[in-house]
């Protein structure tokens, strides 16, 4: 089993519990229902979502039937399996349709990407449980890093965490109990990662140089949509070695100014020490 693969499945065994603990068991289950439908590459049968969610198949059951009728579910009555329907596409076109940064951030990462030769990614924060992939632009190079929009990662993982944690009103305590979940592939300590947060809060940009991903550079910016919290970074990644001869200080400059003029606005001028 690969190790992206355990990831997956923790982050899945985590989403249970969630459900469990919920005080909206109803709304959790169906979120939790969604997104396992989202993530899988095949229509599954409902006892594998059960069990993967940890679930009473009669509930989960209960829970497809009515994601069925909202048409945010289809169901195969050949197969008896279940998978995502187009409804969720009206969701995310009315989300998109009102975001502004959508609009704004996908000229800077074609841009970048284009030049550096790298992924560009535009991620949303959501507090230090997640971000999410909500822009996507990729070079031609033909070796390149790939994900898709939707995807969804540990707030604190990465260039991107270093940056949640820098420009966050965020304790030790919280961020250390988030950092000891968090999975690297060479994973620094905590002290040598809060040194790195420290130097990232005055360079105004964060580097992950091959801790989450062997080999591979992660560069993030913040971008805030309101004063008062961060709300999305833009992240460049490619290997380390292309990086460093396409310009890795160039690239960092370009993204730290992308950002700032997105958050510009955005909001208007951001101060970030």
């Amino acid at each position: 089993m690969t190790e992206r693969r355990k990831r997956s499945q923790r982050a899945d065994r985590a989403l249970a519990r969630a459900v469990v603990n919920s005080r909206a068991p109803a709304i959790s289950r169906a979120a939790a229902v969604l997104r396992l439908l989202g993530k899988s590459d095949a229509p599954l049968g409902v006892h594998s979502i059960a069990r993967e969610l940890g679930l009473v198949p009669s509930t989960c059951l209960y829970v497809l039937r009515a994601l069925v009728a909202e048409e945010l579910v289809s169901f195969d009555a050949a197969t008896k399996r279940y998978a995502l329907e187009a409804g969720v596409l009206a969701l995310a076109r009315h989300w998109l349709r009102r975001n502004r940064f959508n609009d704004l951030v996908q000229p800077a990462l074609d841009r970048m990407a284009r030049s550096f030769g790298v992924t560009t990614l535009g991620v949303h924060v959501v507090g230090l449980d997640h971000i999410v992939v909500v822009a996507v632009s990729q070079s031609d190079q033909n070796l390149q890093l790939t994900t898709q929009i939707g995807c969804r990662f540990p707030a604190l993982i990465s260039a991107t965490g270093r940056c949640i944690a820098a420009f966050g009103d965020h304790t030790d305590a919280e961020l250390e109990s988030r950092f000891d979940t968090l999975r690297w592939d060479v994973a620094p300590t905590f002290e040598t990662w809060k040194a790195q947060v420290l130097q990232t809060r005055t360079q105004g940009f964060a580097v992950d140089e091959g801790n989450y991903i062997a080999g591979v550079t992660v560069i993030a910016a913040p971008v805030w949509k309101t004063r008062a919290k961060l709300s999305h970074a833009l992240v460049a990644l490619g290997i380390g070695d292309s990086i460093r001869k396409a310009g890795l200080s160039e690239l960092q400059a370009s993204l730290l100014s992308a950002a700032r003029s997105l958050s510009s606005q955005l909001c208007g001028e951001v101060e970030l020490a």
